[in-house]
């Protein structure tokens, strides 16, 4: 993009914002800042002359070299690193998914009721797991090469079966590879998963693997489509709830939870209060202990949704009471926990609670270290926690910067 001379900082860091899609609220809370400060930085009544929040613009817009938003290319280029997370496992991946084989194995060797037990078994441990990427990733490879075996050399209602589990397969292998895989590979198998459930004209997969999409797009900045497709997901799925088994209900639920965070994180509060109360009607119509198995909806996950959507929305008030009438212990899915404690510590660093807001990290790294380790939100609290400690806890903070893996050079 061509930017005139004569845009002062502010105005190129709007125009870039702008052209990529990014909300206010989306690009201040990438660079853990209120939207207030960016609206001040835009408009010229503040001076960005922090280098280190000047970086985290240029990363969060994509710029390679500041001088693009600076607009002073009169010394060495200032290079932003762009890279995402490495991860052990994503070789193996990338491997099955990009390098599939077309020859077919025979029919006999698949029995589609035993890979869906695998893709549910490995779910589970998704769930449970404090090293879920790990672990899980270990699994993948030949889950997915099994899978896609089985829909080559499966017909019938066999075929359909193993297309749902295969649909399944690469819903999984978007959450473990989140924020590690290249986007070409996120992309590969977020339409995987949306085709094999299409396929299988299976409307619960089909909703499933919309979910699947939606948060795909929403983590590549591109809001109103994530909420196209769960909107859509949803339209399709509701004529069939009436008589319908629970886990389609629930997945038809945690599109509603989808698409309220997504509104959150625009700064569409009216929206994102009324998705969450869809939501929350949803939880009230199945068993009060119900938990869908791979989104884990329920009536944890819609209380812990509503705390993370009062912190999108930076009601850090509204986030915290709520959470002090919640018994994280409900909730079976460890990762979701541990998620929970970040949107805490969020709410708690929004107020300027900094020891308040590292000792609820600290807790979130014992619960998911893994978690932790990989999920932007968290590395951003733990990285702004590290630069703004009290003396007294920069010990602590650093050593919590270590766990994560966060650089304090």
């Amino acid at each position: 993009m061509d930017l005139s001379a004569d845009l002062s900082t502010g105005e190129r860091i709007k125009v870039l914002r702008e052209s990529r899609g990014l909300s206010r609220a989306v690009l201040a809370q990438l660079c853990n800042r209120g939207p207030d400060w960016l609206k001040k930085i835009e408009s010229g009544e503040r001076d960005l002359t922090n280098h280190g929040l000047l970086l985290r613009l240029a990363a969060a817009l994509q710029i390679h070299d500041l001088s693009v938003i600076t607009g002073h290319d009169d010394g060495p280029a200032a290079t932003v690193p762009l890279g995402r997370l490495n991860h052990p496992g994503m070789p193996g991946i990338w491997s099955a998914v990009m390098q599939r084989t077309m020859v077919p194995r025979s029919a006999s060797a698949f029995d589609p009721s035993i890979i869906q037990g695998r893709v549910d078994q490995s779910w589970n441990l998704w769930h449970t797991s404090q090293h879920n990427r790990t672990e899980v990733s270990a699994l993948l490879p030949d889950l997915i090469r099994d899978a896609e075996a089985a829909v080559r050399a499966l017909d019938g209602a066999g075929r359909r079966a193993a297309l749902v589990a295969l649909s399944d397969v690469y819903r999984l292998t978007g959450q473990a590879t989140a924020y590690v895989a290249p986007a070409e590979l996120a992309w590969v198998v977020a339409d995987r998963a949306l085709s094999a459930a299409q396929d299988a004209d299976q409307p619960a997969a089909i909703a499933a693997a919309a979910w699947n999409m939606g948060n795909i797009l929403r983590e590549t900045s591109y809001p109103e489509e994530a909420l196209r497709v769960v909107n859509e997901a949803a339209d399709l799925l509701r004529p069939h709830l009436d008589g319908s088994p629970d886990d389609w209900r629930g997945i038809y639920g945690a599109l509603q939870l989808h698409a309220a965070v997504t509104a959150a994180r625009e700064g569409r509060e009216g929206d994102a209060w009324r998705y969450w109360g869809k939501g929350d009607q949803v939880a009230k119509s199945l068993p009060a202990n119900y938990v869908h198995p791979s989104t884990v909806f329920g009536r944890a996950n819609v209380d812990f949704h509503e705390i993370s959507v009062a912190t999108d929305l930076w009601k850090s008030a509204k986030a915290l009471g709520l959470a002090d009438d919640i018994d994280p212990d409900i909730m079976p899915s460890v990762e979701r926990r541990a998620r929970l404690w970040v949107e805490v510590a969020r709410g708690h660093l929004q107020r300027g609670e900094r020891t308040a807001a590292l000792k609820i990290m600290q807790m979130a790294q014992e619960i998911g270290a893994e978690t932790v380790s990989y999920t932007p939100s968290a590395r951003h609290v733990t990285a702004e926690l590290w630069r703004t400690a009290p003396r007294a806890m920069r010990k602590e903070a650093g050593e919590l910067a270590e766990k994560v893996g966060v650089s304090t050079g």
